[in-house]
């Protein structure tokens, strides 16, 4: 049996769900694929999951206590560090699993409450639901609108003329040896800064949705650099490498750009006209400073079984 669980990139809300804000993800062509049968105790094998993966793994099975047991292999496209969600997306495959193992269903949104408070337990950072949430309720064609408080959600339609292209910095990062605690710690604090970033960013999730519905290029473009800046300045979580990507992408006509994850490293996501949209990334890299790799997807569906 296998099954299929893709990874995120935020469109707009960053670090919003830390505080029960708007967030406004789409899920990835990319994820991880786990191939599994049941066992009498989880053993898997993994090529490609995110370093440390075992003790998520392990903190899954303790979150879930199915009594179900797996064993198999795990295989990822997901590139590591790069703040597209391959822990959520290995959390996501690894409890579908254990729970198709023990004939358990459970709502996605619980799922993915559970597996956030795993997360919690293995790496030991306050990580908001979206990453959870977005690689279970991912649709095709569609962004993920969720308010993080009372997770309500609603799937916006993502133009058929945009692509996305994320592009990976080449500085890796991990969320417990960034400042992704602190920041919250402040949020919480009520840091002025901190909370003029929250609170436009709320705005602007709303409003790059509403562009999204009416297909408004220039809206998004001015949303997301809108966005961009506010990290960068009101959060201080953007790096250089991350402001040159951005600014090189709207010079080489990209539609909208900006940091997205949690910052401190990892990738930037921008919309681009999908004929032109390999282009943009192949430029994007041969301009860019640092080691970059870039990325060419669209909105896709969540996690699924997949037939053999």
């Amino acid at each position: 049996m296998q099954i299929f669980a893709p990874g995120r990139v935020n469109l707009i809300g960053e670090y919003t769900d830390l505080v029960g804000g708007l967030v406004l993800p789409v899920a990835l062509e990319l994820g991880i694929t786990l191939v599994w049968e049941r066992a009498e105790r989880t053993q898997l094998r993994s090529a490609g999951a995110p370093p440390g993966w075992e003790r998520y793994v392990a903190a899954v099975e303790r979150e879930l206590a199915t009594g179900a047991a797996i064993r198999g292999t795990l295989t990822s496209t997901l590139p590591i560090g790069a703040g597209l969600s391959s822990s959520a997306a290995l959390e996501v495959a690894v409890g579908l699993a254990l729970c198709a193992a023990a004939g358990v269903e459970l709502e996605p949104l619980e799922l993915a409450r559970r597996l956030q408070r795993a997360e919690h337990a293995a790496v030991g950072v306050p990580s908001g639901i979206m990453d959870q949430a977005a690689s279970l309720l991912g649709r095709a064609g569609h962004a993920l609108l969720l308010d993080t408080g009372s997770l309500r959600y609603e799937h916006v339609p993502f133009p058929a003329g945009l692509a996305l292209v994320v592009v990976d910095s080449g500085v890796a990062r991990s969320l417990e040896g960034s400042g992704y605690a602190e920041r919250k710690r402040e949020l919480e604090a009520g840091h002025p800064r901190r909370r003029r970033h929250v609170e436009t960013e709320n705005e602007r999730v709303l409003a790059v949705a509403n562009a999204l519905r009416a297909d408004d290029r220039s809206a998004l473009g001015r949303l997301f650099r809108a966005g961009h800046e506010s990290l960068r300045v009101d959060l201080e979580v953007t790096t250089p490498e991350l402001d040159e990507l951005v600014e090189l992408a709207y010079a080489h006509g990209a539609v909208a750009a900006r940091m997205t994850g949690g910052g401190f490293g990892g990738a930037i996501v921008a919309l681009a006209e999908r004929d032109g949209a390999h282009e943009l990334a192949d430029a994007l890299v041969a301009e860019y400073s640092g080691d970059g790799r870039a990325y060419v997807s669209r909105a896709a569906d969540g996690a699924r079984a997949i037939e053999s």
